[in-house]
């Protein structure tokens, strides 16, 4: 597994946005991160399109100097409505923004 800084993965993140919001024609696009369970770490979006919300992420393996490494599982989107579903199992961050 490669190790990369949270810094370095943010930074690429980053430079995708301006892109994404005109080619997915987005209200608004952030950088997502939230520490999961053991070492599990999910980095990613926050995207509002059409007036709705959604955390879009891919986990990653922290070791114990706080470096990640991708897992390239899968995406997945979480509407930020308390009433609906994760929606799982992207092979492609595009495939997600296709979708949403």
């Amino acid at each position: 597994m490669d190790f990369l800084s949270r810094e370095e993965i943010l930074n690429d993140l980053q430079q995708s946005m301006p892109a994404f919001i005109n080619q997915y024609n987005l209200d608004d696009i952030g950088l997502y991160e939230e520490q999961g369970q053991g070492d599990v770490y999910y980095m990613g979006y926050t995207v509002k399109k059409n007036g709705r919300t959604y955390h879009i992420h891919t986990p990653y393996h922290k070791n114990e100097n706080g470096e990640l490494a991708s897992q390239q599982t899968s995406w997945t989107a979480e509407p930020d409505e308390p009433n609906k579903e994760d929606l799982k199992g992207y092979d492609s961050l595009e495939s997600v923004f296709r979708d949403i």
